[in-house]
């Protein structure tokens, strides 16, 4: 694409302006409201500079301040959240946002019973089999998820992680066929693409991606019973040792409550280069934005989490537009930090599985 006389080029704009904030332009595009955002800079006597970029098939609008205390006071006023420049793709994937993984969420416990569960929910068919008193879950396990199916409220054990994006896969493939052929072998690609692992996406943010939109019907939706939740600390982290887990609950009794979840049928696919392919139901759970309880650890995101029966019936049955609104952080006083739990039962060896992708 020609650039017009006198205009700044990409890098001079990332060089003069690199504080940035990033907005899905659905909520904050230039065209729609971009006569709030002037008459706020010219308020101040700010002069950002404006980009477009694509993540998970949406468009992002990007303000590009050089005061980082600019950006500071846009990103109070509008919201959005920091860009990085560096998170751009290269060359002509210029526009797409290389957002990097932030694990989040990806070990929990259920230390419950079937029949607590089973109240809470209103479940008319238990499938748990002999459900442990005390269960860690780490991604790709089998854990228990409460989903309508059949005309029935359903209690069954469901493998954690729904698929990665054909585009994801895609990417992945194509770079295993290239150093395939650079050695000088030949490739079959719509095999290799079909047998391309995926390890699960463990968590989804993004509910507006085409990906992830097709099952967001109360049919394809579920939640899952956890009493605590990890995420990683750190800051806590001494010398020469692991990163230890912050445990986060409701109480310090850790009473039950569940993840928003949504879940797939009999999806095929290869999980583990051992297994091969297989055709298998698949779940995960919904991220939002993190309270002022679990921010101090992890900055970017916490699971939604349905602590009364109310919500978990709006979630396992109410039309999108109306569940959607439970896509938001737990109140600050409906959790708490629990104290460092002892190394044996807070960072139990961790399941041998492939490092799983977050979206």
């Amino acid at each position: 694409m020609s650039r017009r006389k006198g205009e700044m080029t990409r890098a001079q704009i990332n060089r003069g302006w690199p504080h940035q904030i990033a907005f899905p332009s659905r909520i904050l595009s230039f065209r729609e409201r971009g006569h709030e955002v002037r008459r706020f800079c010219e308020n101040l006597s700010l002069c950002p500079r404006g980009q477009n970029l694509f993540w998970e098939d949406q468009s992002w609008a990007v303000y590009c301040f050089a005061d980082p205390e600019h950006a500071r006071l846009f990103m109070e006023k509008f919201g959005g959240e920091p860009f990085n420049p560096e998170h751009r793709g290269r060359g002509n994937q210029w526009f797409e946002w290389k957002r990097p993984e932030v694990p989040v969420c990806n070990l929990y416990n259920v230390t419950s019973n079937q029949e607590a569960i089973r109240s809470f929910v209103k479940a008319t068919r238990d499938l748990f089999g002999n459900l442990e008193s005390s269960i860690n879950i780490y991604p790709d396990q089998m854990a228990p998820i409460v989903r309508n199916n059949d005309g029935e409220r359903e209690m069954v054990r469901v493998r954690w992680g729904l698929p990665s994006s054909q585009k994801a896969l895609l990417e992945a493939a194509t770079k295993r066929a290239d150093k395939l052929r650079a050695k000088g072998k030949t490739v079959n690609f719509d095999e290799l693409l079909k047998m391309e692992p995926d390890g699960g996406v463990t968590n989804v943010r993004n509910t507006a991606s085409r990906h992830w939109s097709r099952w967001l019907g109360s049919e394809n939706r579920c939640v899952v019973p956890v009493t605590r939740f990890a995420e990683p600390d750190p800051a806590s982290k001494v010398e020469g040792g692991r990163v230890p887990n912050a445990w986060f609950a409701r109480t310090p009794e850790q009473p039950l409550m569940f993840f928003a979840g949504i879940w797939v049928p009999q999806w095929e696919c290869v999980r583990k280069v051992k297994e091969g392919l297989i055709t298998t139901d698949l779940f995960a759970f919904l991220t939002t934005e993190p309270n002022a309880i679990v921010a101090p650890i992890h900055q970017k995101a916490m699971p939604v989490l349905l602590t009364e029966m109310e919500e978990v019936e709006v979630w396992l049955t109410a039309p999108w537009e109306t569940a959607r609104h439970l896509q938001r952080p737990l109140p600050a006083d409906q959790l708490v930090l629990l104290p460092p739990q002892p190394e044996a039962s807070s960072s139990l060896p961790q399941a041998p599985v492939e490092e799983p992708k977050l979206l």
